[in-house]
């Protein structure tokens, strides 16, 4: 047996929510907050998080173990930073412990579906300023 286990750490954003994947080699678990998928609410959003799943195959997570720990945000940011969290880290451990091109072929195959499953979202709540209700709007000036 190996001294170290073929393991990968890595992390998805989106807005304040932040989701850490650790992947290991393994069965084919799939672990979020130490549940299973099938009992992640809301049901609609469940489609994105296993949209990485259905784009590289489960033939490629049969081999590997990943429990996600999520928190901040809200549902839908914890579910978007989840699914980056998970591509990420595919791609992080086929770099990592198999080969250079298939790595390649999985960040292709993610990047040509949707750019958010492997790079961060920059946009931010801008901060509410003085002299209006909210960030852009301000008091509208009456004359009569």
């Amino acid at each position: 047996m190996e001294s170290r286990k073929r393991a990968v750490q890595v992390f998805g954003r989106k807005k304040t929510a932040t989701a850490v994947a650790h992947i290991k080699a393994g069965k084919g678990l799939l672990k979020i907050n130490g549940r299973p998928l099938s009992v992640l609410k809301p049901e609609m959003l469940r489609v994105k998080i296993e949209e990485p799943i259905r784009l590289l195959g489960k033939a490629r997570f049969a081999e590997v173990d990943i429990r996600v720990r999520v928190n901040g945000g809200g549902k839908t940011a914890q579910i978007y930073a989840i699914r980056q969290a998970i591509s990420k880290g595919m791609v992080a451990y086929y770099q990592k412990y198999v080969d250079e091109a298939s790595k390649r072929e999985i960040k292709d195959i993610l990047l040509s579906f949707d750019r958010l499953l492997l790079v961060a979202d920059p946009r931010r709540c801008e901060p509410k300023k003085f002299g209006g209700p909210s960030a852009r709007t301000r008091i509208a000036k009456s004359y009569r």
